[in-house]
């Protein structure tokens, strides 16, 4: 069974730092994009960050120049390294994965439980 599983989430002050770790368990056969998403009480889910299998990457304008994501393919895992963090961040955050479980060129969308992250003003 293909499970996503996320860490690294917490209380941080304002203008501090927190890095997210997903890591995607099971067997599978490749991943395609990986992805954070966010999602603030009262608020819809939003795209944070994604990462295609080539290292192509987008960012919401929201978090440009503060976070960055990266990948490790070998180890199935997604990264959010989070600086400059503002009481706006603050949020359940999602990890994201488009699976392929054998090959058969169908890619299925997984998610995260999601870790919270708090910034503190």
């Amino acid at each position: 069974q293909v499970q996503l599983v996320e860490s690294g989430g917490g209380l941080v002050q304002a203008g501090g730092s927190l890095r997210l770790s997903c890591v995607v368990s099971g067997s599978i056969f490749s991943i395609n994009r990986m992805g954070w998403y966010r999602q603030a009480p009262g608020k819809q889910r939003e795209l944070v960050a994604a990462i295609t299998s080539g290292g192509s990457t987008i960012d919401a304008d929201s978090v440009k120049g503060r976070f960055t994501i990266s990948r490790d393919n070998a180890k199935k895992m997604v990264y959010l390294q989070m600086n400059s963090l503002k009481p706006e961040d603050t949020a359940v955050y999602y990890c994201y994965a488009e699976i392929m479980v054998v090959y058969d060129g169908h890619y299925f969308a997984s998610w995260g439980q999601g870790t919270q992250v708090t910034v503190s003003s």
